[in-house]
């Protein structure tokens, strides 16, 4: 079985860039060491804990919309639910490696798999 890095996922609301163009279906890879590694360098970690998310974020989504790269501009002025949700794909695919999430029906006990990065979409 070959092993995913890339993910795809749809955000909640969507990032609208500054010419008003909205934003929703992106690629997230997996992190590697130094994604986490390099943003404990940046300044503006060492003042912020909180923007290390921001940083790791921008370093590990390779795609959104029709944008050609994401950075900390871009991460920074996103909707707090699509930032939100953006976290928890991060944290399900680096230490899952999957976007499938157990769970169990809450009526009938079946277990099935939901697939959190269609969770943004409509």
């Amino acid at each position: 079985m070959a092993l995913q890095t890339e993910f795809n996922f749809v955000l909640p609301q969507g990032y609208v860039d500054r010419e008003g163009n909205l934003h929703r279906e992106g690629t997230m890879r997996l992190a590697t060491a130094m994604d986490e590694i390099a943003p404990l360098r940046d300044p503006r970690v060492r003042e912020n804990q909180a923007y290390l998310v921001i940083i790791l974020l921008s370093r590990v989504i390779t795609r959104l919309g029709s944008l050609q790269q994401v950075s900390t501009y871009e991460v920074e002025n996103m909707f707090s639910g699509d930032l939100a949700y953006l976290q928890r794909l991060y944290r399900q695919v680096n230490e899952q490696g999957t976007t499938l999430v157990p769970v169990t029906c809450p009526e009938c006990s079946t277990p099935i798999d939901v697939d959190i990065s269609r969770l943004g979409g409509s």
